[in-house]
């Protein structure tokens, strides 16, 4: 199912200017929330509206929550003093090794949020979306960046285009340029490969800032490996025609 999916992406990416909307099921911002404003320092990219949920108890950092000495909880949006309270949680709880995903909106800083992720794969930490847990926008490079990522199957994910202080979207730059390859970039150093990055990132980019696209564990399965994940990746485009296209995708190598 993987190598289908990228030859989907990797045939968008080469059809059309990256970013742009392609004919994938996309929920319009309403409900679903909208993406902010940009902050100074890196893009924002965050969905809200997500259902309420309760937040867990425990000694805060930011937008952690530590459950226990094996164990911290994301409950919403990181931004630019996000990976120093995570370093500080850290040093504070050593032992942490499994970073629970309840509610994750997003980033205020972009920059700061890719931070965070390198940081979370540095220290070997794991990433889990439990039931009904919700990760959108900027927070799904973090569930990216597990060393080992879990998934049960009422997670929810959402993605869509970042946009920057100018209201320049990806689409608006070279698929090689530094806005671009920051992303890409980065899903390589969480372990995937250049065809697999570019094909995810088109995938994040196929809606607008303004838009998300929903899906569940089931999806995020098929274009990363997920651990232990009692779920069926069921069919559902036709893609061996797309395969050629694989030698067409420009190397961001």
């Amino acid at each position: 199912m993987r190598p289908f999916l990228i030859c989907l992406a990797c045939a968008a990416f080469a059809a059309a200017p990256l970013g742009k909307a392609q004919d994938i099921a996309d929920a319009p911002a309403g409900e679903a929330g909208t993406a902010a404003s940009v902050s100074s320092a890196g893009s924002e990219r965050r969905l809200a509206g997500a259902p309420a949920r309760t937040r867990p108890a425990g000694a805060a950092y930011g937008p952690f929550r530590v459950l226990d000495e094996g164990r911290a909880a994301l409950v919403d949006a990181t931004d630019s003093h996000t990976p120093q309270q995570f370093a500080a949680m850290l040093q504070d709880h050593p032992g942490i090794r499994i970073l629970e995903m309840i509610d994750c909106p997003g980033t205020e800083d972009d920059l700061a949020n890719l931070q965070v992720g390198r940081m979370i794969r540095q220290r070997s930490i794991s990433t889990y979306v439990p039931t009904g847990g919700s990760v959108r926008s900027g927070g799904v490079e973090l569930f990216l960046a597990g060393v080992r990522r879990y998934a049960d199957p009422g997670a929810e994910f959402a993605v869509h285009s970042w946009q920057d202080e100018s209201g320049l979207e990806a689409a608006d730059y070279a698929a090689t340029s530094p806005e671009n390859r920051r992303y890409t970039d980065y899903y390589r150093q969480m372990g995937m490969s250049a065809a697999e990055a570019i094909a995810f990132y088109a995938m994040t980019n196929a809606v607008p800032f303004s838009s998300a696209r929903w899906f569940g564990a089931g999806e995020m399965a098929a274009w990363v490996p997920l651990d232990d994940v009692q779920i069926e990746v069921a069919p559902r485009f036709q893609f061996a025609r797309y395969a050629p296209v694989l030698d067409s995708v420009p190397s961001l190598q």
